[in-house]
Parts: C-alpha cells; sequence; structure tokens
C-alpha cells in the first residue's frame, strides 16, 4: 500500500517525469466517467486514461522507468478547468508526491495543498530545461527541497518558487488538518465540553 503524505513536508526526493503542454484540464488528468467512485482508492490505475489508451503504452505514465516516480514536471495552466478534486487524488493515489510547473489552476492547487501535494512554479524557460534534463535519462533521482526552495539532480539544481502562506503549511505540517486534529485531541476535547449549543444537546438526551 502507498504511503501518503503527513504531517511536515520539506523534502521529496524520488525520480521524475514529464508531461508536457499547456492548458491540461483535470478532465484530463481523470476523465469525468471515474468520478462514480465511492472512495479514491482505484482512482491511480486511471490517471491520465484517455490521454494514455490514445498514446498506446507511450504516455509518460506508462514508461517502465516511469514506474515509482514521485515529481511530475508540467507547463503552464496544469490542473484547470472542473474543479474536481479526483485529479490531485488520482495523481497522489499512482505516487506523485510534488509537481513543479509554469502555473497552476487555483482550485486544483488549493487541492493539491489539501492533500500534501507542494506544487512550485519556474520559469517557462527553465521549465523546458528541467523536462529535457528529466527525458534525457529517466532513472535519476531528484530532489525537491522545500527550504532551500530548490529542484535539484546530481550537480545540477533550479530555483522554485511557492507563495509564502502554502509554503509556510507544507514545511510546518499545518496543511493537514487530520494529524493537527489528532495531535490536539486533549485541546479539541476540552474545547467542546465548552460549547454551549453541544452541552444543550447532550442535557437534553
Amino acid at each position: 500500500m502507498a504511503s501518503f503524505p503527513s504531517g511536515p513536508i520539506q523534502l521529496v526526493e524520488g525520480r521524475a517525469l514529464v508531461v508536457a503542454g499547456e492548458d491540461i484540464d483535470t478532465d484530463r488528468i481523470i476523465p469525468a466517467r471515474f468520478l462514480k467512485c465511492v472512495s479514491f482508492d482505484a482512482l491511480g490505475d486511471q490517471v491520465f486514461a484517455d490521454d494514455r489508451k490514445e498514446l498506446d503504452g507511450k504516455h509518460p505514465f506508462d514508461h517502465p522507468q516511469s514506474q515509482g516516480a514521485s515529481i511530475l514536471v508540467v507547463n503552464g495552466n496544469f490542473g484547470c478547468g472542473s474543479s474536481r478534486e479526483h485529479a490531485p487524488q488520482a495523481l497522489m493515489r499512482w505516487g506523485i508526491r510534488a509537481v513543479v510547473g509554469v502555473s497552476f489552476a487555483e482550485i486544483f492547487f488549493g487541492n493539491c495543498l489539501a492533500l500534501g501535494i507542494p506544487c512550485t512554479t519556474a520559469a517557462p524557460d527553465q521549465i523546458k530545461t528541467i523536462q529535457a534534463a528529466i527525458q534525457a535519462d529517466l532513472s535519476r533521482p531528484w530532489s525537491l527541497d522545500l527550504d532551500e526552495m530548490r529542484l535539484s539532480v546530481e550537480e545540477e539544481s533550479w530555483v522554485v518558487a511557492v507563495d509564502p502562506g502554502p509554503g509556510e503549511m507544507l514545511r510546518s505540517g499545518r496543511w493537514d488538518a487530520t494529524s493537527q486534529l489528532l495531535d490536539n485531541g486533549p485541546q479539541v476535547d476540552a474545547l467542546m465540553e465548552h460549547l454551549p449549543y453541544l452541552n444543550r444537546f447532550q442535557k437534553a438526551a
């Protein structure tokens, strides 16, 4: 079973893959027919389903050396279109732990942040250089350092960016609302004891 992000996220490491093209929308990332699922568990197998079928095994997500990759590098306005949260869920369940691109649709970015998937940006020419470096050798391990804000492979590195607020949420773990609730269980219980509307319902019962 794949391990999902939790707590502070300061470093993402692993092989990288490229999905090139502008304005890749959420319907391409996960086609609408898969939105009927009752859980997100199987969505990883369906990520880019129609594109992969059309390319008959030649899509980047089907390349043998891309299997198990953690870092996805894209171009501009990635994740545009409908606001479906299934798109980042599908990427995460396939194995993607970070996305680097020119720009991201706002809702897609927010949905990724809620899952602990950093979406960092760089200039268009820089992204093309990074994509070329990835495609030259798919076996090399990459690292995305959110403290240094650098994407690196061997002796090469590039500066990437993320807005201060989301960046701090990722590095501190504040993106992870579930873990925060679990870590602060006693404080939550104490607060609930003093909420008048909860006490009123308990007394009535």
